[in-house]
């Protein structure tokens, strides 16, 4: 059965969401009681991809995320309607446009004894905009000026300029808490690494500095930092970590100092199957509890057996088919506009993803605020586009190029494209690319058409659409159709700075009405997550990001 399907087809499904990847509920609300564990039992789950990293801020891959969030926590989190609820910080107030004051829960520890407080914040936000440490996840901190210690449990985070999604960027695993004393130790052995006889305190006090000397160390010890939280991947969440098997499985298990209240489970595995009819299998048969990351094809097989049900949810993602805006033919507008009218999204869903997922007519998803159910998209009308490329003057097309990466529903939609585009006269190669080389060409230009998704974090729309379309974010950083216009990078910087919220509804209306306009991409599918469970497990939350919780589970005989 579908147990996440229903809510979030919900219209009260509101928004000012606050989280990206990471743990989304309220412990204490949601595990009924605190002490002693009930239950027990080892939890499998597989995955297609393993992790590539159990440090937090040095990648933003799904499947590390799915990981990681069951290890640390943030200072926010939401709940299941995307708002903003509070886990390590018990309450915040905004104290002018750039300054936010956080009161920090006094009862939490890390899982190797240290006592969570306001100099850890410090301490994780330093280490998250330090160059040295390379985050994945800087692009989401880079407003934060500073953040200061006021006593033992209040932190004060300012901003450079006033920020509207600053809580949301608070929730996403990107701002996970790791313990003080690993974070200490890591520096210490990036130094010693790097030939140096600098102590960590002497470090720290030459990044508050800054200047030459500071960023010579950088240089220094840059691609040494993270190596003892890779090896030691202490937070303050419900389970802990066990060990690790690059390429076959990690295993987690239970916490039971946790704050929270432990978790009923003893342990929580998760393997990594690469083919989905062996983790479908598995789960037949009952060696996995719950598998991930299967083509929608699969979802008759699962529901059609007794002892195994789908767990399905939308993504708070967009995927789509873009446009490099800055190569001709593709710089005309109107051949943008007139590809996207040939495109018939329905035909795609229904052919190629069995029928789930839901069209979108631009960037920003029902569940987010911004969203626009008004919105009108460019829709199938082959005379249409046969008239838009008369007006462009390419009545009797041109040769383009596709290129995808090797997922097999991509390479229908880019087989699909190449077909549906001979309506008007163009001639599509299509080249499959590996996944390295494919972001590579997407990033650096040389590419015409292309397909793929777009992940929001944080739940805020301004990740839905700034990564995207703001002109600092060319290439590589998530703007890979290259638009460059100045009234979209006008909306974005009012959409991020505007906290009046009602204000940033309107700056998202119109900056979709000119998205749809200027075509930079073809919205063609919000997808649907797809994970299923053994019927007699009980418990299971998946939250919005496709990041599963297993505090309650419990297995039942």
């Amino acid at each position: 059965m579908n147990k996440k399907l229903p809510l979030l087809l919900l219209p009260v499904l509101l928004l000012l969401v606050a989280c990206t990847d990471d743990g989304d509920v309220d412990p204490e609300a949601e595990n009924g009681t605190e002490g002693e564990a009930e239950g027990g039992g080892d939890f499998v789950v597989s995955y297609g991809s393993d992790l590539t990293s159990l440090d937090p801020h040095a990648v933003s891959d799904l499947p590390s995320d799915q990981v990681n969030t069951n290890i640390y926590e943030t200072l926010l989190t939401q709940d299941e309607e995307m708002e903003i609820e509070p886990l390590l910080a018990e309450d915040w107030e905004q104290t002018d446009d750039n300054t936010w004051v956080f009161n920090l829960r006094e009862d939490v520890t890390f899982h190797d004894g240290s006592v969570f407080n306001a100099e850890a914040v410090k301490a994780n936000f330093d280490r998250l905009l330090d160059p040295a440490t390379a985050s994945a996840r800087m692009n989401l901190f880079e407003m934060i000026e500073e953040v200061a210690v006021v006593d033992e449990y209040t932190v004060e985070i300012t901003t450079e300029y006033p920020f509207a999604p600053l809580l949301n960027h608070l929730t996403s695993d990107g701002a996970s808490m790791i313990s003080k004393e690993v974070i200490d130790e890591d520096y210490g052995s990036a130094l010693e690494s790097a030939g140096s006889d600098m102590t960590v305190e002497d470090y720290y006090e030459l990044r508050e500095a800054g200047g030459e000397e500071y960023e010579a160390v950088v240089d220094d010890i840059s691609g040494e930092v993270g190596t003892v939280v890779e090896q030691q991947p202490i937070g303050t969440n419900y389970a802990q970590f066990e060990e690790r098997n690059p390429g076959e499985s990690t295993t987690l298990s239970r916490f039971d100092d946790y704050w929270g209240g432990a978790m009923n489970l003893d342990t929580v595995t998760y393997r990594v199957v690469s083919e989905t009819g062996s983790r479908i299998a598995e789960l037949e048969t009952g060696e996995s509890h719950m598998i991930g990351g299967f083509e929608p094809n699969h979802l008759q097989r699962i529901e059609d057996n007794d002892e195994t049900e789908s767990y399905t949810l939308y993504n708070i993602a967009v995927e789509f088919i873009g446009f490099n805006t800055q190569k001709e033919p593709l710089d005309d507008k109107r051949v943008r506009q007139a590809i996207s009218h040939v495109v018939d999204k329905e035909e795609i869903i229904d052919g190629i993803y069995s029928g789930t997922g839901r069209i979108p007519a631009g960037p920003i998803q029902p569940e987010l605020l911004g969203h626009d159910e008004d919105l009108e998209g460019l829709e199938h009308d082959v005379e249409r586009a046969q008239e838009l490329m008369a007006e462009a003057g390419y009545e009797d097309g041109f040769d383009i190029s596709i290129i995808t990466n090797d997922a097999p529903e991509r390479v229908d939609v880019a087989i699909y494209l190449q077909e549906a585009l001979q309506e008007i006269n163009v001639d599509a190669t299509v080249d499959q690319l590996e996944w390295g080389a494919y972001l590579e060409e997407t990033g650096t230009g040389d590419h015409d058409i292309f397909i793929l998704g777009w992940p929001n974090p944080t739940g805020d729309p301004d990740q839905s659409v700034w990564p995207l379309f703001h002109s600092s974010m060319e290439g590589s950083q998530g703007n890979r159709t290259f638009t460059d216009d100045e009234r979209i990078d006008e909306l974005l910087e009012a959409g991020r700075t505007t906290t009046d919220e009602a204000e940033r509804v309107e700056i998202y209306h119109e900056l979709q009405e000119i998205l749809v306009d200027e075509a930079p991409m073809i919205y063609m599918r919000q997808a649907l997550s797809m994970n299923a469970q053994r019927s007699d497990v009980e418990g299971l939350y998946i939250n919005n990001y496709n990041k599963p919780d297993f505090r309650d589970v419990t297995l039942s005989e």
